[in-house]
C-alpha cells in the first residue's frame, strides 16, 4: 500500500479516509439522471447534442463528451438514421428551370427562401404521400399536405397552406428537385399567380435539396420507423403531431444554434410588427 500510494502520489491517510467514507463518490450521478430524464421526455429521440442543449443552467460546464459517456453508461441512445431511397421521378419533357439556391441553404430573413419535397409513407391501407414547404431561415415546416396520390396538386396544397399562414413573402424563392410534380404546369401557374420564383436542383443529386431530404430523414427516424400504421388516418395524425407539436415547437435545430424553429419565426414577426400593433397588444 505504501508503494502504491507513492506511485499514485497520494497520501496513505487520505486513502484510508476515503475508504472510511464508503469508497468512491459518484460525482456524475445527477448529470446522468438528468440526461436520462431529458431523453425520456423526448420520447427517446434525443441524442447527446440535443440532451446537452436541454440541460439546465446548473449543468453549464458539462461537456458533450461527458453527456455521451453518461448515455453509454445508461445504455441509452438517440434515433439513428436509416438509408434513404430515391423517390424522384423526373419529367424529361419539362422545361428547364434555374437553380436559384446553388446549395446556399441560408436566408437573411424568414419566408423568403423555401424548399420542398415529397416523401411516401406505407400504411396498412396503402401509400400516403407527404409534401412539405420548409423555411430556410428558421428551418420551420411552414406548409404541408397529405394525399393518397402523388400528383402536382399535393405540392400546390402545401404551398397554399404556407401562404395562408403568412409564411410566403412576395418574390419568394421555392426550391425543389426536378420531380414531375414540381415541373408541372399546375405549380407554374400557382407560382405566377402568387409572385413566387421556382428553383430546381440537378437531376439525381440529393445534396442540391439537402434541407428537405434531411427533414424527411428526421421524420422517419424519429417517428415513422418507430411505429406501424394500420390506416392512413393513423399515419396522418402521427405526421401532423410530429410536425406541428414536436418538430416546429419542441425540437431544437442545430442550424439555428439549437433554437426552436417556431420560436425563431415568432420572434421575427414580433420584430417586424408595426409599432402601433405592438402597443395595442401590450395594452
Amino acid at each position: 500500500m505504501k508503494m502504491m500510494a507513492r506511485i499514485l502520489e497520494v497520501s496513505r491517510s487520505g486513502f484510508y479516509a476515503w475508504l472510511g467514507r464508503g469508497g468512491s463518490i459518484d460525482n456524475w450521478n445527477e448529470t446522468r439522471q438528468t440526461a436520462k430524464r431529458i431523453w425520456e421526455e423526448s420520447d427517446r429521440r434525443f441524442g447527446a447534442r440535443f440532451i446537452k442543449c436541454f440541460l439546465p443552467n446548473d449543468f453549464g460546464n458539462t461537456t458533450l463528451y461527458r453527456v455521451r459517456k453518461c448515455m453509454r453508461e445508461l445504455g441509452i441512445k438517440g434515433c439513428t438514421p436509416y438509408r434513404s431511397k430515391r423517390t424522384t421521378i423526373p419529367d424529361k419533357s419539362a422545361k428547364p428551370r434555374p437553380d436559384l439556391i446553388r446549395r446556399d441553404f441560408t436566408s437573411p430573413v424568414p419566408t423568403y427562401k423555401l424548399a420542398g419535397d415529397i416523401t411516401y409513407l406505407r400504411t396498412g391501407q396503402g401509400w400516403l404521400y407527404l409534401a412539405t414547404v420548409i423555411d430556410l431561415c428558421t428551418r420551420m415546416v411552414v406548409g404541408w399536405a397529405l394525399s393518397e396520390r402523388m400528383t402536382a396538386d399535393i405540392v400546390v396544397s402545401a404551398l397554399d397552406n404556407a401562404k395562408a399562414r403568412g409564411y410566403v413573402a412576395e418574390n419568394a424563392i421555392f426550391h425543389s428537385d426536378k420531380g414531375a410534380q414540381y415541373t408541372s404546369c399546375l405549380l407554374a401557374e400557382w407560382a405566377r399567380d402568387n409572385d413566387v420564383r421556382l428553383s430546381c436542383s440537378r437531376t439525381g443529386n440529393c445534396h442540391d435539396n439537402a434541407v428537405a431530404e434531411s427533414f424527411f430523414a428526421t421524420l422517419k427516424n424519429e417517428m415513422y420507423y418507430r411505429k406501424s400504421f394500420a390506416t392512413r388516418a393513423q399515419a396522418k395524425m402521427a405526421v401532423i403531431e410530429f410536425i406541428e407539436v414536436y418538430y416546429n415547437r419542441k425540437r431544437p435545430h442545430s442550424t439555428i444554434d439549437y433554437k426552436i424553429p417556431a420560436q425563431v419565426m415568432d420572434a421575427f414577426f414580433e420584430r417586424t410588427r408595426p409599432m402601433d400593433e405592438r402597443v395595442l397588444k401590450v395594452a
